[in-house]
């Protein structure tokens, strides 16, 4: 078993956390994670309203009586979200974790920590990583550029990130981005990290509440078919590279400054969430993937990965690795 801070900070048997997801992190695959002995976790925003938060609360709660987390990202919109409604209700329902994104959540820590929440805030790079810490975010989930959605703008990928972050910070720290097996586990562990935060490699599991079709086209998929959309606007984002995300590559590759306008039609998440997701056509709406859909071959079940990636981990770090290392009088006698 593999015992890190972060398994003994959430209560949980495993050091596997799965990301919130819009229109995915719903009961069904947080339960399903969380009852396989990592983290599940609800997206709060993929309810329309605080009130429907509280009752998918209340439908995770009835599939697992295991420690599970709410995802919250905060970020600026057309529409306000009632972002204080949202957060009453976490504490109001009793839920101890919850994953931050996008803006820091330094309004909401205090009304966090009176509840005894543990906020883990995600995280683009080592500098966001430390304003999470000196804020009283009990640990830190660092994104780096393999990561599906947005990976900030400075494109450092976790073998460097990892590390970087490990160096500087006192709390536990979660590696994401480019992880879906036993081998990333055990890497993630090396590089630092005390627990791995992953998103695509769940959705691709029987669990995950999406069309069939959108699991098998991973599957099907490499590392190669991805796509960063939005860069001219500085708000890059990787997503899957089918015909939508084509004609915004070239939208945005014209001459000139990039207007949203004429990309909102084709980047409409209610387009990408109906179509997709729902329906299951994989090439008419945008939809995030990160690059570990190279590593995807299977559907299996959340319990069925977990113990797989967790048995594989054990291995390479009690086996594979431990039997690389020989004293020098052995070395010596086999020369």
């Amino acid at each position: 078993m593999i015992k890190t801070r972060i398994t003994e900070l959430l209560g949980i048997e495993h050091p596997i956390i799965q990301g919130g997801m819009m229109a995915v992190g719903l009961a069904e695959l947080a339960s399903a994670v969380s009852n396989a002995g990592g983290l599940g976790i609800i997206t709060a925003l993929t309810q329309p309203t605080p009130e429907d938060l509280r009752r998918e609360i209340r439908r995770c709660r009835e599939m697992t009586s295991k420690p599970f987390g709410v995802n919250l990202t905060l970020l600026p919109t057309i529409n306000p979200v009632p972002y204080d409604e949202y957060v009453q209700v976490i504490i109001d329902e009793g839920v101890k974790i919850v994953e931050t994104a996008g803006r820091s959540p330094e309004a909401f820590m205090p009304a966090f920590n009176e509840a005894g929440v543990k906020v883990l805030h995600k995280c683009t790079s080592v500098r966001h990583a430390l304003k999470a810490e000196a804020i009283g975010c009990a640990a830190a989930s660092v994104d780096g550029f393999e990561c599906a959605g947005h990976p900030g703008e400075d494109d450092v990928p976790n073998m460097v990130l990892l590390p970087c972050a490990a160096a500087k910070l006192s709390i536990p720290m979660i590696a994401s981005g480019g992880i879906g097996n036993g081998q990333g586990l055990a890497a993630a562990l090396a590089l630092g990290a005390e627990a791995v935060n992953m998103g695509t490699r769940f959705v691709a599991t029987k669990e995950a509440p999406v069309h069939e079709n959108v699991k098998q086209k991973m599957v099907e998929s490499s590392e190669l078919d991805t796509a960063l959309i939005f860069r001219t606007l500085k708000n890059t984002a990787r997503i899957y590279k089918n015909a939508i995300a084509r004609e915004v590559l070239d939208i945005e590759g014209r001459p000139g400054d990039t207007d949203f306008s004429d990309l909102q039609p084709l980047v409409a998440g209610k387009r990408g969430r109906e179509n997709v997701l729902e329906k299951g056509d994989t090439d008419d709406g945008v939809w995030t993937a990160g690059l570990v859909m190279g590593l995807i071959n299977d559907i299996p079940s959340c319990a069925e990965l977990i113990e797989r990636m967790v048995n594989d981990a054990e291995a390479i770090i009690g086996q594979r690795l431990a039997n690389m290392l020989v004293d020098d009088d052995a070395a010596q006698q086999r020369a």
